[in-house]
């Protein structure tokens, strides 16, 4: 068995095969000669410099040439890996043993392969992106999902995102899911399974200041799938809520003492009247002070008490069904800060705390994701402004770039920094691009997630009202009704105009929850 060395290796080979005959004989050069080699140094070193040039290989293929067993070379491996040269795994596609390369290496494979990955992408225009979110969002009517299980996957994705209390089931949710029932949302809060919550931090007045809450109807509520909760109140500043009124103070101090409470043992425990109970629990849930078990609470609380008599007419069964303070489940303080008790501006101290935040922040980031498809900084604009900052979920979507789990490139033309996408998102996108556009208009609420105008597109921003609408064909905006006014994007005929007018003034809300809109 022939094996050619160069000669600054020759003195380790001759500890590492003593019984080698070399052919011409030659000596080692001064500068590497005079040193003692043991076995297991010299074979150390050997293994480096063929680790060094050399792709990701087996242990079977480093000792064959060396006329070495891969048993022999395994703790010279081993100590390669404690000193953090060399790195083990399966980095071929298809491998079926385990393979061995070195650290600097396998990164420059890595740095190569994401960047002709990244060279493959060819960006869209924001117009097609936009027409990407409808379809990936389920807002068009082709792509609109059906029964309780599609509220779930909407949910999913919806999660962490600020919405006033009284869009969610008048606009957001029956845009993606065709025939909404108000049952379904209450059956998986009751089940566990999603809750509600205000995550918005709040800060404390100074004394003497004029005191009031938001009505509730334009509290911003956000849905969450209960066992991710934890991550989202990671992000709420443990800081004092607005001084509650003596009543809600009443309310709030019967459930910490008597913990989770039914409305009727509230009303009984603090002796108030049950329409004095019920603007006390709605002042503490604007404050984010108190959640129910279930959505039908926070939807009573939406609708006035002279509204939910139990008259004889249909409008009035159907109301005095939906809307009852006894269908709410029990009456629970908020809980807040319980991963990583961190606010905006702080960071975290403690070896636990820095865990914790750390998977709230990935969570985060991998819920923009599931949400948009594809992600950039102003793609996430009209997120809540107490999440992460751009850059910590920068760091996040690197890392699971170099895991291979997500694509980054330039998926969207015209926005600068760097841009993320799911392997899924990728393949649509490429669909809708080669599509032409079919002409088709989406009217979503000036609350919905895609009210992207002013963002994603030229034009002023619409108020991110529940009242306000918008219009989209084709993935541009051509209207919108914001402040009562009506607003043209484009020059448009008499009749289009009127076309426009009647689309916006169109919603998607359900019957029975139109039916407890205010008058």
């Amino acid at each position: 068995m022939d094996i050619w060395i160069a000669a600054e290796r020759l003195a380790q080979f001759q500890v590492v095969l003593p019984d080698a005959r070399q052919e011409p004989a030659i000596a080692v050069p001064d500068a590497y000669a005079g040193r003692d080699w043991s076995v297991e140094t010299a074979l150390i070193e050997i293994l480096r410099g063929r680790l060094e040039g050399q792709a990701p290989v087996t242990a079977t293929a480093l000792a064959e040439p060396v006329g070495l067993g891969s048993e022999t070379i395994a703790s010279a491996l081993a100590a390669l890996e404690v000193e953090g040269f060399a790195m083990r795994g399966r980095f071929t596609p298809g491998a079926k043993a385990e393979e061995w390369c070195a650290r600097r290496l396998l990164a420059r494979i890595h740095h190569y392969t994401i960047k002709r990955l990244r060279a493959e992408i060819e960006p869209v225009a924001a117009r097609d992106f936009l027409r990407f979110l409808f379809a990936w969002q389920h807002v068009t009517a082709e792509t609109r999902m059906e029964g309780p299980d599609a509220l779930a996957t909407t949910v999913a994705q919806l999660e962490g995102f600020e919405a006033p209390a009284g869009a969610w089931e008048s606009e957001i949710l029956p845009a993606r899911v065709a025939d909404y029932e108000p049952a379904w949302l209450d059956d998986e809060c009751l089940s566990g399974r999603v809750a509600w919550a205000r995550l918005k931090p709040h800060i404390a007045r100074p004394v003497g200041a004029e005191r009031g809450v938001s009505p509730v109807r334009t509290t911003p509520i956000t849905l969450l799938v209960r066992r991710h909760a934890a991550f989202w109140h990671a992000f709420s500043a443990n800081e004092d809520a607005l001084q509650p009124s003596g009543r809600a103070q009443a309310v709030a101090a019967f459930i910490r003492e008597h913990g989770a409470s039914f409305f009727d043992e509230v009303v009984a425990g603090t002796s108030l009247l049950r329409p004095q109970a019920e603007e006390a629990l709605a002042e503490l849930v604007a404050l984010g002070l108190v959640a129910s078990d279930s959505f039908a609470g926070l939807r009573t609380l939406l609708v006035p008490s002279d509204r939910r008599g139990s008259g004889a007419g249909g409008r009035r069964r159907r109301r005095a069904a939906v809307c009852s303070m006894d269908d709410a489940g029990r009456w629970a303080l908020a809980r807040r800060g319980q991963v990583g008790q961190r606010g905006a501006g702080q960071s975290a101290t403690g070896p636990h705390e820095q865990q914790a935040g750390a998977e709230a922040v990935e969570h985060t980031a991998r819920t923009l994701l599931l949400r948009y498809g594809v992600v950039f900084w102003r793609a996430v604009e009209r997120e809540a402004d107490w999440l992460p900052p751009w850059r910590e979920l920068l760091r996040v979507y690197r890392r699971l770039e170099t895991r291979g789990e997500i694509r980054g490139g330039r998926f969207v033309a015209g926005f600068s920094g760097e841009q993320f996408a799911l392997p899924d998102a990728i393949g649509l996108l490429r669909e809708t691009r080669r599509k032409n556009g079919s002409g088709q208009w989406v009217s979503l609420s000036g609350a919905d997630p895609l009210n992207l105008v002013g963002i994603l597109t030229p034009g002023p921003k619409v108020a991110a009202l529940t009242g306000n609408r918008l219009l989209y064909r084709d993935g541009l905006p051509i209207g919108a009704l914001a402040g009562g006014e009506m607003r043209f994007y484009e020059a448009l005929d008499s009749g289009t105009r009127w076309q426009v007018r009647k689309a916006l003034l169109r919603g998607t809300t359900p019957p029975v929850i139109a039916d407890l809109a205010p008058a």
